[in-house]
Order: C-alpha cells, then structure tokens, then sequence
C-alpha cells in the first residue's frame, strides 16, 4: 500500500478546533479525560488525541463524545 499524503493544513486546524471545543465542554461538565472515555467508549489516550487534533475521529465516536457532554455533535464541527 502506498504511503499517504498527510491531510492538508486547513484540516488539521479543524482537527485541533474541534479538539478545543470537545476540552471545554469536558471541563465545563467538570469530567476527566478518563471519565468521558470511559462514558464514552474510548480511552483516556484516544481522548487527548481527539483532543490535541491528532487522530481523525470517526463520526460514531464524535457522537458518543458529544452526547456525554452535553453538545449538539453539529457544534463541536461547524466551521
């Protein structure tokens, strides 16, 4: 398989907003990054690199994410 472009710089940023936006809600809910894993499904390392916009996340896991904290997953994303 041949190797893969990295994603372009537009959508890291993105990454990282949305990231942003999952760490406040987190903290405005007062939870750790090991309870809205758990709540979520996913672990603590998965969380901080959703986080840190290091991983491209998959929509299931944005959802449950979203719904643990109390979000509409359409705010964590919007541009």
């Amino acid at each position: 398989m041949p190797p893969t472009e990295p994603p372009p710089e537009w959508v890291l940023t993105h990454r990282r907003l949305i990231g942003t936006r999952i760490r406040d809600a987190r903290r405005q809910r007062r939870l750790s990054q090991e309870r809205l894993g758990e709540l979520a499904g996913v672990d603590r390392q998965t969380i901080n690199r959703i986080e840190l916009g290091h991983v491209n996340t998959g929509i299931d896991t944005l959802v449950r994410i979203a719904a643990v904290v109390g979000v509409n997953v359409g705010d964590l994303i919007r541009t």
